[in-house]
């Protein structure tokens, strides 16, 4: 039991100490409307952003918080399999860790992480991180330097 009460203390104040009370994302919209699909793998994207810091920075992410938060890393899968490299280069990414919390009414612990997935493609000088969110709404875009995945 005491081992149970201290294990519930520390989560309780790591959660506090690590947790802003105010969110710094930018680009949150809960009217956003969840994107067409594709297949029940890949979101049917049509508009690209003309924001250089949207998905390249942790406070402007791709925002795919749509359905159930169960549902946020096939929201994420959804978005990266729509892009293609910036001459329609095939991508591979890989999920590298989470980071940058931020207060959420939209998780049971009232915060959330953004992810951050590493992308690469053939003829690539350097990776490139992307950050996903999976636990607001906001428009989805094609990031600036990528392109759609050929049908």
């Amino acid at each position: 039991m005491k081992t149970k009460f201290i294990l519930c203390a520390f989560v309780a104040v790591l959660s506090t100490s690590c947790l802003s009370t105010k969110s710094t994302l930018q680009n949150v919209d809960d009217s956003a409307k969840v994107p067409e699909l594709l297949d029940k793998e890949t979101y049917k994207l049509t508009d690209f952003s003309k924001n250089e810091k949207y998905a390249y920075d942790e406070d402007y992410p791709v925002n795919v918080g749509f359905g159930k938060l169960a549902d946020g890393p096939l929201n994420e899968r959804r978005f990266l399999n729509a892009l293609a490299g910036p001459k329609g280069e095939k991508i591979t990414y890989t999920r590298i860790g989470s980071c940058c919390p931020f207060p959420s009414n939209k998780s049971e612990l009232g915060g959330g992480l953004i992810d951050q997935y590493e992308i690469v493609w053939e003829g690539q000088t350097k990776p490139v991180t992307l950050y996903l969110n999976m636990y607001e709404k906001g428009k989805v875009e094609v990031p600036v330097g990528f392109t759609l995945k050929k049908k």
